[in-house]
C-alpha cells in the first residue's frame, strides 16, 4: 500500500509541474530513481499518456526510454 501512495503523490507532484517542462523532467528524474521497478514502469505508461497531447513535456520521454 505504501508503494501505491507514493506512485499516487508521484503523479500529483508531476500534474502540478506539468507547467514547466524544466520542473517536469527534473520531478521525473526524482521519481524514477524513488520509485520501485514495478512503479516506474507503471509511471511510464501515465507519462506515455499524459503528455501526448503536451508537445513541451515530449523530451521527459527520454528519461523513460533511456
Amino acid at each position: 500500500m505504501k508503494t501505491r501512495a507514493m506512485f499516487d503523490y508521484t503523479r500529483l507532484v508531476l500534474e502540478n509541474v506539468s507547467f514547466d517542462p524544466k520542473l517536469f523532467y527534473k520531478e521525473l528524474r526524482k521519481a524514477i530513481n524513488c520509485l520501485l521497478p514495478y512503479d516506474v514502469e507503471q509511471l511510464s505508461k501515465w507519462v506515455n499518456g499524459y503528455v501526448k497531447n503536451k508537445p513541451e513535456l515530449h523530451d521527459s520521454l527520454n528519461l523513460l526510454n533511456a
